[in-house]
């Protein structure tokens, strides 16, 4: 299997821009990888690959492919400022079907979506039902699911748009491919910024600490 080289410049750049290439492609999703690199590799294979710190570098500038020259900036944080993408467009999507989540109050069937969507995204939802985008509910908690997964990606997509092409490559890398976040509709525009809004404000009071 052919890893690309790096570029000219890259042996120019400075240790913390390399650390957060590494970091890029650490976290990069395996199906992000796998598209890249070779279908037929194995996640054990990919896994190894992607923690090997020789090739780390050279996988994230391969992964950024057209955005490498705009890279040449000071790396900060990303627009999640590290979060996970996942968990961002679940919080979008609770908030979009926030009555849905409301009107379902059967045990059974509660379970059954937190066991899909978390107990975090459910009570962020409910707690801002005033920000609800969707007017018809749905009642089945799979579907209902699903359907906040794919509204939250799409959000998350719509709004990650609005900003650098290397910026939204960042987050999108993190995310497995064939989301709903590569193909937003005019909806998802137009709801993406008060609910990502919300979202953000809440991920910093959310992140665990680990300076205790």
């Amino acid at each position: 299997m052919h890893i690309p080289l790096p570029s000219a410049g890259s042996d120019t750049w400075s240790e913390s821009h390399s650390e957060g290439l590494r970091e890029l492609a650490a976290s990069t999703h395996l199906t992000r990888l796998a598209a890249r690199l070779d279908g037929r590799l194995s996640a054990s294979t990919l896994v190894r690959l992607q923690k090997s710190s020789r090739l780390q570098v050279r996988l994230a500038e391969m992964l950024l492919a057209n955005e490498m020259d705009s890279s040449r900036r000071d790396w900060g944080d990303d627009l999640l400022r590290g979060d996970d993408p996942s968990r961002a467009a679940l919080l979008a999507g609770s908030i979009w079907h926030a009555r849905s989540l409301v009107k379902l109050v059967s045990k059974q069937h509660l379970a059954i979506l937190l066991d899909r969507i978390g107990a975090e995204a459910h009570a962020f939802g409910i707690r801002n039902l005033a920000s609800a985008v969707a007017i018809t509910t749905t009642a089945d908690p799979e579907q209902l699911s699903q359907q906040i997964e794919h509204d939250g990606h799409a959000c998350l997509g719509a709004w990650l748009d609005e900003a650098s092409a290397l910026d939204r490559t960042r987050v999108l890398l993190r995310l497995p491919t064939g989301t709903a976040a590569e193909n937003p509709a005019a909806e998802h525009r137009n709801a993406a910024g008060p609910l990502l809004s919300l979202v953000m404000a809440h991920l910093p009071r959310e992140r665990p600490r680990h300076d205790s």
